[in-house]
């Protein structure tokens, strides 16, 4: 298989804490060197959220601006996307950062449960943050927790709410939401490639699930997420040292299915990104 695979590093969530893992990146300069190391090892996008300094979600602005500054100094020309997830803030506090112009932004286009709560995504909301990512020539990146968020987004993508191509991350293995299971999988892929013909997608698995998702994709022909904000581990028993690590891991997979990985200039071009020089 010939077609460049996108490797994306999540490298820091909302969640996992330095006592999950000490490798876990919590403040800015951290996320910055730890995203540089992930780039040299493979990854062309860096899925980023910011913390307060007692390690809580931030949905503060002015963080976001001294994290793209550093990643755009630091890792020139990787697709720098911003979470809008609702753990770092409420209603359109979750996309106060939008405004900087990242490459990409998160976008989750329905609700689900998590392990301990419900995540909101109502309506209202969801067509707010589309219409900021339009304005700021933003590309979402559609987190599918559900087959029916599938739908939406392709809907959302007819009447121009989305516009372009769709990029599609099929989220699996959240408590509550949907398992790993290859069967779902396997129907994910089919119904982006018949609801929105030229889409890319790409899957994250959450925990111990993480390894066994990303050889799913670059077998099938898709991307693939890896991250310590999905999963601490690199085996049942081995903390990941670092995020390069599971990027590393992700390019062992890649060469095992004879899957190029994809330079960020490939990214860009799969993408439809155009590099923005700072």
């Amino acid at each position: 298989m010939t077609k460049p695979c996108i490797l994306c590093v999540a490298i820091t969530g909302s969640v996992p804490t330095k006592a999950n893992n000490p490798a876990v990146p919590v403040s800015v300069s951290e996320q910055v060197e730890s995203t540089q190391a992930a780039f040299e090892a493979g990854a062309s996008i860096v899925h980023a959220h910011v913390r307060n300094d007692d390690e809580t979600p931030s949905s503060d602005p002015e963080k976001f601006a001294r994290l793209k500054e550093g990643l755009e100094k630091h890792c020139r020309g990787m697709i720098v996307q911003f979470s809008t997830g609702g753990r770092s803030g409420a209603g359109q506090a979750r996309g106060g950062m939008l405004p900087l112009k990242p490459d990409m932004a998160s976008l989750s286009v329905g609700s689900n449960n998590f392990p301990t709560r419900v995540y909101e995504n109502p309506p209202d909301l969801v067509d707010w943050l589309a219409g900021e990512m339009r304005t700021f020539s933003i590309k979402p990146e559609i987190e599918a927790f559900d087959l029916s968020h599938i739908h939406q987004a392709a809907a959302m993508n007819r009447d121009g709410r989305i516009p372009g191509k769709l990029y599609v991350q099929f989220v699996m293995g959240v408590k509550n939401a949907m398992p790993v299971d290859r069967d779902v999988f396997d129907y994910y892929i089919k119904t982006v490639e018949r609801l929105a013909p030229d889409a890319e997608w790409c899957a994250a698995g959450i925990g111990r699930h993480q390894l066994t998702v990303n050889e799913w994709c670059i077998a099938a022909g898709g991307h693939t997420r890896t991250g310590l904000e999905d999963n601490m581990r690199l085996d049942r028993d081995t903390l990941a040292p670092s995020n390069a690590a599971l990027v590393a891991r992700a390019v062992d997979l890649c060469e095992k299915h004879e899957r190029p990985v994809a330079t960020w200039q490939q990214a860009r071009e799969i993408l439809e990104l155009p590099f923005r020089a700072a």
